[in-house]
């Protein structure tokens, strides 16, 4: 079995053809999919997904691009939410000073709430980071201090030096069909130091479509070929990759099974 650790099934491209993409996904050899929010209106609709699909979870949180957009939420909101049984996790949230799409204080102090919302419940805590590594990990060790939090790095696309401090903290790290692009080469190297059981896949679905369907609107079914390409870069059987990013996933995502 093969999980797609983090989609966004309610966006335009995927929501208009649920049954089709999971569909898609089942002939892959996908078995289960989180869902992941980025604003508080997208909740309910995010949820909902997950209620309707026994092979689908979601998570609660705020993307750092929404943060001026939420400047209420607090740990409170996100505790509430997090009660509910098809909620396995936190976020995304994080850091984006590539975009900037919203003010840095704002993103770190929405970021924060979301640790403490991950620390309270116990579920994991999907962080985002984007020419942010210097202040994602101060917060994270910072945060860590007062008491850890499971965490995953997805989307991986940082450098070493920011894998090797996330995973000195204890996350997890997840990549994408980014990693399978021809131009990915530093990131390649970083994929192949990863620890086996630190590792997860994920497509970020509906962007970020994997060689050899990029270009395409990407789903959960594509995960496969993320899979087979870390596989071959890794030097191990596809199998083993499948197995181990899964098992990761579960351990990860507690209340998530299948």
């Amino acid at each position: 079995m093969l999980i797609d650790s983090h989609c966004h099934l309610n966006y335009p491209g995927l929501v208009e053809r649920e049954a089709e993409i999971l569909a898609n996904a089942r002939d892959a050899g996908v078995g289960l999919m989180i869902s992941i929010s980025t604003r508080e209106n997208e909740w309910t609709d995010v949820i909902a997904g997950a209620e309707r699909n026994a092979n689908v979870f979601a998570t609660v949180g705020i993307h750092p691009h929404e943060a001026d957009e939420h400047p209420e939420l607090d740990s409170a909101r996100l505790i509430a939410a997090a009660q509910h049984p098809r909620v396995v996790g936190i976020g995304e949230t994080g850091l984006d000073f590539y975009y900037d799409k919203s003010d840095r204080l704002r993103q770190q102090a929405s970021f924060r709430a979301h640790i403490v919302a991950s620390r309270e419940t116990g579920l994991p805590l999907i962080v985002h980071t984007r020419d942010a590594e210097d202040d994602t990990i101060r917060i994270l060790t910072e945060e860590t201090r007062k008491g850890a939090f499971p965490m995953v790095i997805h989307c991986f696309t940082g450098s070493r030096s920011l894998a090797e401090a996330c995973l000195e903290l204890g996350a997890y790290v997840s990549l994408s069909g980014i990693v399978t692009f021809k131009n990915a080469r530093d990131l390649q190297e970083t994929a192949r130091i990863i620890p086996e059981d630190r590792l997860l896949i994920e497509t970020d679905a509906p962007f970020l479509a994997p060689v050899p369907v990029r270009g395409k609107t990407c789903e959960p079914a594509f995960v496969a070929h993320t899979a087979r390409f870390l596989a071959s870069l890794r030097g191990v059987d596809e199998q083993r990759i499948e197995e181990s990013t899964s098992a990761n996933s579960l351990r990860l995502f507690t209340k998530a099974h299948t």
